[in-house]
């Protein structure tokens, strides 16, 4: 037959017939629309033929008229594959939960391993890792990645410099870096302190060594602050010159604000899709239909499926859809201005030392154009302008 597939989901049977007359039984069947195939000749009185399943009482009505003898040698297709395995469906019921459950336990967290941290560190972590849902019987599919965890674990505790964080198999291997104040070294190298950009000195705070400045004095990049020779001529000594001397400073920046501007917020509205991705192919566990919102983000979290300590091809799979809208902003002109001081002020606090304090702010240039404020801005600063520099033998102060 051609149509091989409609055979197979319909069955076929292998029939043998033995007895006289049994090509005039062949020839019967055919002009009663009963469709034979593939027919063999099996000895001087047999043959075989094919069948379709639903036709075998047909052909059972058809035998009686002749001297022949029929036997069903085999079944094909669909329904005598489901029979055979309807046979054998504890065993394959039973291997699936096998596989089923060894699957579950690989991807279970079964321990946390903490290397580099006190006790009182070790507890904050731990504490933290709760919060994040990182303990032990936890499916991994349901904890945020490594990285992600990392990054949750250094902002939220204060005292660590570092965390490495590592899944290896069903356990996860923390390496912790604390943060450590440095002792003072008990002997310094003699050493001056120095100006390192220009300035006008405001106040000094001088632990050990000779200041050579003044208040209110103006001093060059380099120009020498406090000295680490002390006593005089006759009885003089190298120290290593520690101490503060705060500056006022100055920078300029440029920046410029448009009047109307267009940003993107999120709303509040979102929705979770499961998935599991076998290969190229995706197929959805839960969170079905088309998404409604005209603006979104996605976001994917990925967690791979692992067998034993061998990482399957399949990945479970949770995405996140967070709608978003834009919004327009309009700013007076006198708005613009005080916006751009604002970022302006924010962009110099990021690159001037945590311990400086702006004091004062002049707006050296103003030019409105083109539906924007361009400002140029004079910012006074107060910092610590001291940097070591060590005495070296035969340096002359």
């Amino acid at each position: 037959m051609k149509n091989h597939w409609f055979t197979f989901f319909g069955g076929t049977i292998l029939v043998k017939v033995e007895g006289k007359g049994v090509e005039r039984f062949i020839n019967q069947l055919t002009r009663s629309s009963l469709i034979v195939w593939n027919v063999k000749r099996q000895g001087s009185s047999a043959i075989t033929f094919y069948i379709r399943l639903k036709d075998v009482h047909k052909l059972r009505h058809q035998v009686r008229k002749f001297d022949c003898k029929i036997s069903f040698l085999s079944g094909q297709g669909a329904p005598f594959l489901w029979k055979r395995t309807l046979k054998n469906a504890g065993f394959f019921a039973g291997f699936l939960l096998f596989f089923v459950v060894i699957t579950l336990l690989s991807n279970i967290v079964w321990g946390i391993n903490i290397k580099g941290a006190s006790p009182q560190i070790e507890h904050q972590i731990r504490k933290e890792l709760d919060n994040l849902g990182v303990h032990v019987g936890k499916l991994q599919f349901f904890i945020d990645d490594v990285e992600t965890i990392q990054r949750k674990l250094e902002d939220r505790i204060p005292n660590i410099t570092w965390v490495g964080v590592d899944l290896n198999g069903t356990t996860y291997h923390f390496q912790v870096v604390e943060k450590n104040i440095p002792e003072q070294a008990e002997k310094q190298s003699p050493q001056n302190l120095v100006a390192n950009k220009k300035a006008v000195i405001v106040d000094m705070f001088v632990e050990n060594g000779q200041p050579v400045v003044k208040v209110n004095q103006y001093v060059k990049k380099g120009q020498l602050l406090v000295s680490g020779t002390i006593g005089n001529e006759h009885n003089e000594k190298k120290v290593a010159a520690i101490g503060k001397v705060i500056g006022k400073t100055w920078y300029k920046v440029d920046v410029n604000m448009p009047f109307k501007s267009e940003f993107q917020v999120y709303t509040g509205n979102e929705k979770r899709k499961y998935s599991l991705e076998i290969g190229s192919v995706s197929i959805p566990l839960w969170g079905f239909g088309k998404i409604e919102y005209k603006d979104f983000d996605k976001e994917t979290q990925s967690h791979n499926i692992k067998f034993l300590k061998w990482q399957l091809p399949i990945k479970y799979e949770n995405t996140t859809i967070r709608e978003n809208e834009k919004v327009e902003r309009n700013y007076t002109k006198n708005e613009a201005i005080n916006a751009a001081k604002e970022i302006a002020k924010s962009d110099l606090k990021a690159k001037i030392p945590s311990d400086a304090k702006i004091i004062d702010e002049y707006v050296l240039h103003q030019k409105v154009e083109n539906g924007k404020v361009d400002l140029s801005i004079y910012f006074q600063v107060t910092e610590n302008i001291a940097k070591a520099k060590p005495i070296i033998q035969g340096d002359a102060e």
